[in-house]
């Protein structure tokens, strides 16, 4: 099994097409006893959480946001972890919005430390 998220933090790669997150958007992971947590923002995000459960190398959640049209919007993601080459920790997702249809696959990767 691949290390914990907690302290970790995650950009996206590219903004998805039915997506809200972008490369701007930093989110910040907790991790406890299976249980999986962060507070993400930045780009189109004023505001986001996410909670959910890590079982193995897969991370289950559900999350909320706040955009900067003033809209919230929630959905359900399924991740895979991973280890790219350079050893940062990658999460490839598929998610679906809950609040409004859309559906689609991101990624997030591993930001290091003043980067």
């Amino acid at each position: 099994m691949l290390p914990s998220l907690d302290g970790l933090q995650f950009a996206p790669v590219a903004r998805p097409a039915q997506g809200e997150v972008d490369p701007g958007t930093r989110f910040t992971y907790r991790e406890r006893d299976g249980l999986v947590w962060a507070a993400y923002r930045g780009g189109e995000i004023v505001h986001g959480h996410l909670v959910g459960t890590r079982t193995g190398d897969t991370v289950e959640f559900r999350y909320v946001q706040l955009n900067r049209a003033g809209e919230t919007n929630s959905g359900h993601c399924v991740s895979r972890l991973s280890r790219l080459a350079d050893g940062r920790l990658r999460l490839d997702e598929r998610w679906r919005w809950e609040s409004r249809p859309g559906s689609g696959t991101s990624a997030v990767e591993e930001v290091l430390p003043g980067r």
